[in-house]
């Protein structure tokens, strides 16, 4: 039987420093996209995969017009659920963004 050696690509939303991405480089996987809107750690990203492609702001994102991944991560905000933040939870002002991942499909 052949093995196709085919390498895994993915996209991160709610992209932070990069740490999904970095994890995937770390196991093989390129990646292709993120989503992310706080200047330095987009400037960090940009410094750290120059070849990924930057989108900004995820609520104004539409899946079918991202470029197709295999993988799609995300680590979406926290400060509503945090113990220093207001503890709204996930009704919260930037941790309700969680369900803008519905948009994806």
């Amino acid at each position: 039987m052949e093995q196709k050696n085919e390498t895994l690509t993915l996209g991160s939303l709610f992209d932070g420093s990069g740490g999904f991405p970095l994890g995937g480089v770390l196991a093989g996987i390129t990646p292709i996209f993120n989503s992310e809107i706080e200047p330095f750690p987009v400037r960090v990203t940009e410094v750290r995969f120059p070849n990924m492609k930057h989108y900004g702001d995820v609520s104004k994102l539409k899946g079918a017009e991202l470029p197709s991944v295999d993988i799609i991560t995300f680590g979406s905000p926290c400060q509503d659920m945090s113990i220093a933040g207001c503890r709204d939870g996930l009704s919260g002002s930037r941790s309700s963004l969680f369900y803008t991942i519905g948009n994806f499909s």
